[in-house]
């Protein structure tokens, strides 16, 4: 999700999010992420065939660089990813181009 999301929001609430946000089912084996309000915190949301995962993440200094997309949702490839955990502005490294935005 693009728009910042309650972090109080558990497996249940997120799951719904998904559905009826991004018209995707949470089961589909894609991770989801979701981020608040500020920036600095981010759960993620994955199946693994057998159960559901939902993870967070919290920067004590600074905050995750989150895209923009007027369609509720983008995908990011593994690179974007592994800079988006670790607070790394990825827009300003050229990838940008790289990712696909979806409705």
């Amino acid at each position: 999700m693009v728009a910042p999301v309650d972090m109080r929001r558990g497996i249940d609430g997120l799951s719904v999010l998904v559905e009826r946000a991004l018209q995707r089912s949470p089961c589909s084996g894609s991770a989801f992420v979701f981020c608040n309000r500020t920036g600095n915190r981010i759960k993620v949301l994955l199946w693994d065939g057998t159960g559901v995962w939902l993870c967070r993440r919290r920067l004590h200094q600074g905050r995750f660089v989150w895209g923009r997309s007027d369609t509720g949702g983008m995908e990011l490839t593994s690179s974007q990813w592994e800079r988006l955990i670790a607070g790394v502005d990825w827009h300003r490294l050229g990838l940008q181009s790289c990712v696909r935005k979806y409705s």
